[in-house]
């Protein structure tokens, strides 16, 4: 089986056993016992899921990352290889970026000898919950790490494509939750309530106006209300509803204004209808910025290893390899993957194509990087 073919059968294993957030118990094992077959012994690190690997000798340490947890979407990709367990995919491709940096492992084991310092290789679970690189952090990974690599899949991109950009790159994530209460009543009877329905309605529409009236349309803003639960029954008023969403910035200015503005009209609307808005927000992670001189290098090698590369685009969605940033300099960047349906969609379908490529070019870079830290 050739390197190429053992990245992809690696993959679809990975793909037909996902495991959620913080339970990735078995695709912990199974990256121990890959791992150690060829030659590298994680460390041990305080880890209830994934692990760290370490390649190399010398004082000069760079990292890499990939992320490991699934999603709780039913597949329909039509794959030989669908999910073996109802209910969860990796509908994000997460499987696609353990692959390719445990194959980056490989190619920098096979050259460990000529590595000018170490190259530490962290699995990091429950992405999506954004918890797991707080997680990595705690238990010490970034130790000593002069600079942070990771990837993400971009299906709008083709394969063989590569984008990437210094300064902030992916979004503030905040989700909201607002409950409206008023005063239930008959149906037939409205005046003798106070409608919640009603109100929130008028209140998901005020909301719209925040990012195209309240917002410098040269700010990237999104807010989006994404879920409605009100009412039980055809013929009664409901004492409440419960609104939530999300708000998607880049800048933590634009970020603070659009929440106070958010507070605002909620209070207003409450005065205005005698009734009592409650909002609750749930920070997700913070925007991901990218180090100028790290995302140019990083650019730089791609275009030497075959990649067409491109500045990308301001990405509204969130990742929590932000965090890392924050500690330490490094890079995100986009690996083109060309899939019809887009990510956490249930027929998310990358193109395996790309893996082993970007397994040889995160080698590439983390050997190159070395020599520049």
């Amino acid at each position: 089986m050739s390197f190429g073919e053992q990245l992809i059968a690696w993959r679809r294993e990975l793909h037909q056993n996902p495991e959620l957030s913080g339970q990735e118990v078995e695709t912990t094992a199974r990256l121990r016992q890959w791992l150690t077959n060829a030659g590298i012994t994680p460390l041990p690190y305080d880890l209830s899921t994934g692990l760290v690997a370490e390649i190399g000798t010398g004082s000069k340490l760079i990292a890499l990352r990939a992320d490991i947890d699934a999603l709780p979407i039913e597949e329909r990709s039509g794959v030989p290889f669908t999910s073996q367990r109802e209910g969860v995919m990796h509908a994000c491709g997460h499987d696609i970026h353990t692959s390719v940096i445990l194959g980056a492992a490989l190619k920098l084991k096979e050259r460990e000898d000529q590595l000018n310092g170490r190259v530490r290789i962290l699995f990091q679970p429950a992405e999506e919950n954004f918890g797991g690189a707080k997680s990595m952090v705690r238990a010490g990974a970034l130790r000593d790490v002069s600079a942070i690599f990771g990837m993400h899949n971009e299906p709008g991109l083709p394969v063989g494509e590569f984008a990437t950009r210094g300064g902030p790159f992916y979004a503030n994530v905040d989700r909201f939750v607002i409950r409206i209460t008023g005063k239930g009543a008959h149906a037939a009877r409205p005046h003798e309530g106070n409608d919640a329905i009603v109100l929130a309605s008028q209140l998901v529409t005020a909301l719209q106006s925040v990012a195209s009236r309240n917002v410098n349309t040269l700010d990237s803003v999104v807010l989006s209300v994404t879920r409605i639960a009100g009412g039980n029954t055809w013929n009664v008023l409901p004492e409440s509803v419960e609104l939530e969403g999300t708000l998607r910035t880049h800048r933590t200015e634009v970020q603070q204004n659009v929440k106070a503005r958010v507070g605002e009209i909620a209070a207003g609307f409450a005065s205005a209808f005698s009734a009592q808005i409650d909002i609750i927000w749930y920070a997700g992670p913070t925007a991901l910025v990218n180090d100028e001189r790290w995302a140019e290098f990083a650019t730089s090698v791609a275009r030497e290893s075959g990649y067409e590369t491109q500045h990308a685009e301001l990405h509204m969605g969130g990742e929590d390899f932000a965090v890392y940033l924050q500690q330490i300099p490094g890079a995100f960047v986009s690996i083109g993957s060309a899939s019809p349906y887009g990510l956490h969609h249930p027929a998310f379908n990358p193109d395996e194509a790309l893996i082993e490529p970007a397994a040889r070019y995160f080698a590439q870079l983390a050997e190159k990087a070395l020599q520049h830290v």
